[in-house]
């Protein structure tokens, strides 16, 4: 038994939603028009379906797809495969991050092309009107909502496009695992090889400890540094000023007697009392917080400032943070004097230079 009611000031007669020749479209349209929206345009991209044009713009959109899933996995490949380590020249490793760049480009190129294409020529243009209504939804109106998403499902063609199907799970797939590589990525690679990161310039060589050096190489006495003056030093070794060793800058301090007397105290605290050489500190001259050079420091409150984003440490204490964003004191480099009246590492540093993975809370 039908019913009749009334749409823009039109009766209608309501469609038995029980009856089995309805389509999912028609069923559709009949909750549309129910909950007061008025379908005033409906074409289909291709009303005669199976057409030369249809299949090649399925073609053309696998295309998009698949494109899409190369470019990841070339992406997948070269993350885990190429030589990313620098080295001096121009070797492969300068290729590294570009690859890494163009194949992701071209993962996203394709999926933006691929869906455009496919939301623009494949789904049919709509056009509807719809009115607000309060209350809830009936067994009626979810069946209708059921069979909408249904027919949107059908919509897109997956049951009778299978090549559309097939090409976006092959392409977008991958396209997930790019997502994920950057968070797996140290467990695929170990990016600590050979403990480079807990080790610097400073670390002996061959059981012969490393001099302390001006930017030109040459090695350094006590009485080159007047009390409360200090000077950026450097491993003496092969490229020790150089990139090679960016983690080994090093700022010397020579400290007047009551500030080195405050410092060795909180030295002895923290178990470093041998670190100093009579009056003399030195500490590392990388930020603990991003990583810039620490390099301001102000005599009369032996605190170092990093310029980069204000934080500051104070010397006498082990070089703690007291202000800025920084939350770990600089490592400090245990030091002496060599027969030679020169100064020298007594060891590498004992805690991690710079800021990375134990930076994080």
């Amino acid at each position: 038994m039908s019913e009749r009611t009334s749409t823009h000031g039109a009766e209608q007669e309501e469609l038995d939603l029980t009856d089995p020749r309805l389509s999912h479209f028609e069923i559709m349209r009949e909750g549309a028009r129910r909950d007061g929206i008025e379908i005033v345009h409906y074409e289909p991209p291709f009303p005669v379906l199976g057409t030369k044009a249809e299949r090649r713009l399925t073609r053309t959109i696998s295309l998009f797809f698949l494109l899409t899933g190369l470019a990841s996995l070339a992406f997948l490949v070269i993350y885990i495969a190429w030589p990313w380590r620098y080295e001096p020249g121009s070797g492969d490793d300068k290729l590294f991050t570009p690859l890494l760049g163009l194949t992701l480009g071209l993962a996203l190129l394709g999926i933006g092309f691929g869906i455009l294409a496919w939301g623009k020529k494949l789904l049919p243009k709509e056009v509807s009107i719809q009115g607000r209504h309060d209350g809830g939804s009936s067994e009626t109106d979810r069946k209708i909502a059921g069979s909408t998403i249904v027919y949107m499902a059908e919509e897109l063609g997956f049951k009778r496009r299978p090549l559309l199907g097939f090409a976006a799970l092959v392409g977008l797939a991958p396209v997930g695992v790019v997502a994920a590589a950057p968070l797996v990525g140290g467990l695929i690679k170990q990016p600590h090889k050979n403990n480079q990161m807990f080790t610097t310039g400073w670390a002996p060589q061959d059981g012969k400890l490393i001099r302390l050096t001006r930017e030109d190489g040459t090695p350094l006495r006590p009485e080159d540094i007047s009390a409360g003056g200090q000077l950026t030093v450097f491993p003496g070794i092969e490229d020790g000023v150089s990139n090679k060793h960016a983690d080994s800058p090093t700022l010397l301090i020579h400290l007047r007697d009551d500030d080195a007397r405050t410092a060795r105290t909180a030295n002895e605290g923290a178990g470093h009392g041998d670190f100093m050489w009579g009056n003399y500190i030195a500490f590392s001259k990388i930020c603990t917080h991003a990583g810039c050079p620490a390099s301001l420091y102000e005599q009369q409150t032996n605190r170092l400032l990093c310029p980069c984003h204000q934080s500051q440490f104070l010397i006498t204490n082990n070089a703690r943070p007291v202000f800025g964003p920084a939350s770990r004191r600089l490592p400090q480099l245990p030091i002496e004097v060599d027969a030679d009246g020169f100064f020298v590492a007594k060891s590498d540093f004992t805690e991690t230079v710079g800021p990375d993975f134990w930076e994080r809370p």
